[in-house]
This record gives structure tokens, sequence and C-alpha cells, in this order.
């Protein structure tokens, strides 16, 4: 059942965000040098690697190895800021959901090296579509704000900020159902808490 809301759903998302679609495309690539869609490798269902998709929000910059970004990092772009903060940017995902490789709702996807740290019972988040949005996405929408008054963003990500979010997708683990999942959506798009 899961699996066909999010396809009908991503579907006709698709069709209803042309507009949006077309004017950040050009938006994008009128604003800086570099392609349209930014593409990661990242952690899907049972660990098995996929390709996202989203919209380009910082310069394209060949030397850098961060897997984290703070607000004010200086890749981002004008309108890289402007589609982060209104989440436009994760909008090309509804192609990942339509695959299958994503669902709307669920664990937001690792970047490769993450996923690895998982351990015991933790490990049966992976047993769960990663999401566009989620319940650990709801508690860190200003994540970017949090880690830029930190010292040391990236560890601060990984001591706080992950292992809390693997809790909290845990639990959505256990506990998830198409009504959870529905009120999470609107909860995301109207910026409350579910």
């Amino acid at each position: 059942m899961k699996r066909l809301f999010d396809f009908i759903t991503s579907l006709t998302g698709l069709i209803v965000l042309v507009p949006i679609f077309i004017i950040a495309s050009i938006l994008v690539k009128i604003s800086s040098v570099g392609p349209v869609f930014f593409v990661q490798k990242r952690i899907g269902k049972n660990g098995k690697i996929f390709q996202m998709i989203k919209f380009r929000s910082m310069s394209v910059i060949q030397n850098s190895t961060s897997t984290i970004s703070v607000k004010g990092d200086v890749r981002i772009t004008k309108i890289g800021a402007f589609l982060r903060k209104f989440k436009l940017d994760e909008l090309p995902e509804l192609l990942n959901v339509l695959k299958g490789d994503m669902s709307l709702v669920g664990p937001r996807p690792d970047v490769c090296g993450y996923a690895d740290n998982l351990k015991g019972e933790d490990r049966k988040i992976l047993e769960l579509r990663p999401g566009i949005t989620g319940v650990a996405s709801l508690k860190y929408y200003d994540e970017e704000d949090v880690l830029a008054t930190k010292d040391n963003p990236l560890k601060f990500n990984d001591e706080v900020i992950y292992p809390d979010k693997v809790r909290l997708n845990l639990d959505y683990y256990h506990n998830n159902n198409l009504w959870i999942d529905i009120k999470i959506i609107f909860a995301t798009i109207f910026r409350v808490n579910y």
C-alpha cells in the first residue's frame, strides 16, 4: 500500500510541479556554472547504493570532501540558499520515489560510510526505503543553522545529531503506517509539528 501511495503521489507531484521544476532549473543554470542537478551515491533499502538526484545548490568544487554543510557555507549559491531554505532542492527526489529507490517518508538516505556504523537493532533502519522527509527531517529542519553555531560541526553531527536521527528513525521503523506518513508529509509542507 505504501509503495502504491508513493508511486501515485510522486507521479502527481511531478506533473503538478512542472512549472516549479522549469523555473528552478533555469535559476540554477544561470546563477552558477555547472549542471542543474546534483547526483550523489546514497545508501538505500537493504544497503543498496542508488543515485539520489537534487537541484544543485552549491558551486561545483572538485576537491571538496565534506559530507555536511552549514549555513553560510561558501559553496552554497544564492539561488541554492533559497532552494534549501524552502527544501525545493529536494523536489527532484520525486523521481527517485517514482523509480522505487526512495519513499516519500522514511529515514533520509545516508552518504556512503555512515550506514556502515549502524550496529545491532539500529541496522533495521536499512530495511526501510529512505525518504524525502521523515521524523528526523522534521526535528532537524534547521540542521544547517544548528551546525553553523558549533566549533566542530562534523563532530557535533557525528556525536549528537546522527545518533539522535538513528533513534528517531528506529522508532519510525517500529511504528510507521500510512496515516503517520500522511501526517509527516503535511507537517513537512506546512512546517508544523506532527
